[in-house]
C-alpha cells in the first residue's frame, strides 16, 4: 500500500494525563502517552509513547511500542519494540524489531504462513498416498 506524502504525521494524540476506556478506530498515525483500556483497530500506525500504558487488544498496520502494552497485538506489517517498551501478551506480525532493553513476555507468531503450511502438508499427504498406490 503506497503512502501519500504526509501520511506519517500524527492525526491524533492522547497526552500523559488522559485516561480512556473503550474502542478506538482511526486512520493515519495516532500516539498514546496516557492510559488506554479496550480495543484499537486501524490499518495504519499506533505509537505507544514512553508514558503510554495500554491494556488492550490491538489490530494495526504498524505498532511502535515505547511504553507498556498488555494484551494481544496483531500487526499486518510490523511491530517495533523500543528499549523502553514492554509487551505482555501475544503478538503476531510479519516483522518484529526489538531494541536491547525491550521486553516481550508472551507468545510471538511471525509465520504468516499458516494456510500455506496446511496446504503443503495436504499436498505431501496426497503425494504420499498417490506414490504408494
Amino acid at each position: 500500500m503506497a503512502q501519500k506524502k504526509g501520511d506519517d504525521q500524527l492525526k491524533a494524540y492522547m497526552g500523559e494525563d488522559a485516561v480512556f476506556n473503550g474502542s478506538l478506530t482511526f486512520e493515519g498515525t495516532v500516539r498514546i502517552d496516557g492510559r488506554f483500556e479496550g480495543q484499537v483497530i486501524t490499518e495504519d500506525t499506533l505509537i505507544v509513547g514512553e508514558s503510554g500504558r495500554l491494556i488492550a487488544d490491538i489490530k494495526a498496520g504498524t505498532v511502535i511500542c515505547k511504553g507498556k502494552i498488555e494484551g494481544t497485538v496483531i500487526a499486518t506489517e510490523k511491530i517495533e519494540l523500543h528499549s523502553t517498551g514492554q509487551i505482555v501478551g501475544s503478538i503476531k506480525a510479519k516483522a518484529l524489531h526489538v531494541e536491547i532493553g525491550g521486553l516481550l513476555d508472551g507468545q510471538c507468531d511471525m509465520s504468516g504462513q499458516g494456510n500455506k503450511i496446511v496446504a503443503l502438508k495436504k499436498k505431501e499427504e496426497s503425494g504420499t498416498s498417490t506414490g504408494r498406490g
